[in-house]
């Protein structure tokens, strides 16, 4: 019979990624990033003048950092511990939205915190990838962790039968954020999400596809 899996992202699931970007644009670029608005296209402010950093000179930054400042993000307490102990159960899949070339990088990234597990990198939605992955595997049930809400939304149109977990690692990012709709539950911390996946695993039973009600 076919093992459980656990399809995870990273950057705020795993790893801290706000926080060490805020210091990177800031010590590199002299930029501000605020923390105190959840509209990241509105957060970055050139420290000369004030001024907005224009959203095609954000993606650029982004990109800048994953190429010259991984090594600066740290895990998030308790996910490594909490994926060592689950893979003793499941299979481990990394969902990450990064560039395709960057998925080596990546790999190295998490080995280096002490997660070893294969990286599929994605662009856009993850519900066609989280598919893929799931095809490949043939487990017999299915967790996805995920810090967007979207993601969740966009598995739960695809492949419903997956158990879905919203998480967002980063205090001063989860204050900002409400559950996301098409999860079927938000926990920010891993202890407490280690119990939940551990109990989804160990039922083994498909999850049922959220569906809202409309007005």
């Amino acid at each position: 019979m076919s093992r459980p899996l656990i399809i995870s992202d990273c950057d705020e699931v795993l790893l801290y990624m706000v926080v060490p970007f805020r210091n990177w644009v800031g010590s590199a670029h002299d930029i501000n990033f605020s923390l105190d608005d959840h509209d990241f296209s509105r957060a970055l402010t050139y420290r000369h003048d004030g001024s907005l950093v224009e959203p095609a000179k954000v993606w650029h930054l982004l990109g800048g950092f994953f190429d010259a400042a991984m090594d600066q993000q740290p895990a998030i307490p308790g996910a490594v511990a909490a994926l060592t102990q689950l893979s003793e159960m499941a299979d481990i899949a990394i969902l990450t939205n990064l560039q395709d070339h960057r998925a080596e990088a990546r790999s190295a990234q998490l080995k280096a915190a002490g997660i070893n597990a294969p990286v599929f990198t994605n662009q856009g939605p993850k519900g066609e990838a989280l598919a893929r992955i799931k095809a490949e595997y043939q487990p017999s049930v299915t967790v996805f962790i995920d810090d967007m809400s979207g993601h969740h939304e966009s598995v739960n149109d695809i492949s419903p039968d997956v158990w879905r977990l919203h998480m967002i690692g980063e205090p001063l990012m989860a204050r900002h954020f409400e559950p996301a709709p098409f999860a079927h539950a938000r926990i920010d911390d891993w202890d407490a999400a280690h119990i939940w996946i551990e109990e989804k695993l160990t039922m083994g039973l498909p999850a049922a596809k959220i569906e809202l009600e409309t007005v």
